[in-house]
């Protein structure tokens, strides 16, 4: 019986061998390892260091490429281990050795599937960092219980995928849970894959803030931007823009409670409001919603019709019921199920825990092939 179990093992290999070449292909390795050879050679130079800012992209970028280049060597080695394992325990009928190699297997085909993912980013700005903006919806203590929740959901996803991510503003629910939150998160094709998130989130639940433990449905919204970078001009007016500092609270430490620190930006003619809190002067909260309110602008230019804003700024209008893009269902059943791409899993847990690569995967399937269906 083993034999024949390492037999399709054997096939399988193969038929994943002349994939994993097309992959490369597709994720064009050969210029990723010439232009990483390319910063890295700029990095020995004499001077590198006195441009701070222009030294500092340049290693982030040359990270990115080391990193990409080093994940698919690595998926390489692992099938060329695993087609080694397989002739290995073949010859010797090795039983323990067939479940080893099955392992081995499911966890190759999880890796080959996410660098898949990766060929789907041809966006623009799919390779930037991205800015994740949270919004509580009616209900009170309810939503903003949610709206945490799914703060930490994409705080942990980004751990998984080590990725780093820093607090932009942050305020306290009323009795628990946050009103609103923005991070930035930091990491290669991070706007790419993040961008499936935009919209709004349901939750179904029996409430822990109810005393007679009944079902409650609560709304979330977050907004999902990419970062951008100093070349992209986006002309902004300082007349256009009013400018609100108050006491910091929520995520942050001590000190920004005591001062005026915290920083609010108001673009007088969009409507658009941005805010940061987390950084302990007002000038550097100033330049990180400056920031901000330059990649929300930046979107809405490039709808390059006005009544678009009001499609942009309307997911926090109308946090409700029939907007949502997911719904999450603790009771009376466990699933989440993404309304556009109808991808669903029972494993309520592991999603909350950060496990969304699913459904990034089946949105960006989706919408290469222009299925994507009305949330």
């Amino acid at each position: 019986m083993a034999l024949i179990e390492y037999d399709e093992y054997k096939q399988k290999l193969r038929d994943l061998g002349p994939e994993l070449d097309k992959l490369s292909a597709a994720l064009d390795m050969d210029s990723a390892r010439a232009e990483a050879q390319k910063l890295e050679d700029e990095t020995a130079q004499d001077g590198f260091w006195n441009d701070l800012e222009r030294s500092q992209k340049v290693q982030q970028r040359l990270k990115q490429l080391q990193n990409k280049v080093a994940r698919q060597e690595k998926l390489i080695h692992e099938w060329e281990d695993l087609t080694a394992l397989c002739e290995m325990g073949q010859e010797a009928d090795d039983a323990e050795l067939l479940q080893e190699l099955k392992d081995g297997f499911h966890t190759l085909e999880e890796k080959v599937e996410e660098s898949r993912m990766a060929t789907l980013l041809s966006g623009e700005y799919d390779s930037h960092n991205a800015i994740l903006t949270f919004h509580a919806g009616a209900g009170g203590t309810e939503a903003q219980d949610w709206t945490q929740m799914l703060y930490r959901m994409y705080t942990r996803w980004a751990e998984r995928h080590e990725f780093t991510y820093q607090i932009l503003n942050y305020e306290d629910g009323d009795e628990a849970g946050i009103k609103s939150a923005s991070i930035s998160i930091e990491g290669e094709n991070a706007y790419g894959l993040l961008k499936s998130e935009n919209g709004v989130h349901r939750l179904v639940r029996v409430s822990p803030f109810d005393a007679n433990a009944r079902r409650q449905t609560s709304f979330a919204s977050l907004e999902v931007m990419p970062e951008l970078d100093n070349t992209i001009q986006v002309n902004i007016r300082p007349e256009d823009i009013e400018m609100q500092v108050f006491r910091s609270s929520g995520a942050g430490g001590q000190h920004i409670n005591k001062t005026s620190s915290a920083v609010r930006l108001i673009h007088k003619p969009t409507g658009v409001v941005v805010s940061c809190q987390t950084q302990r002067s007002q000038f550097q909260n100033r330049d990180y919603a400056m920031e901000m309110l330059k990649a929300k602008l930046y979107q809405i230019a490039k709808q390059q019709h006005m009544d678009k804003i009001d499609d942009i700024k309307g997911v926090q209008n109308e946090i409700a019921w029939g907007h949502q893009i997911r719904s999450y269902v603790f009771m009376p059943y466990t699933m989440v199920k993404d309304h556009r791409t109808n991808y669903e899993t029972g494993n309520v847990d592991a999603v909350m825990d950060g496990d969304l690569d699913g459904f990034i995967f089946a949105y960006l399937k989706a919408a290469s092939r222009g299925e994507l269906q009305d949330a």
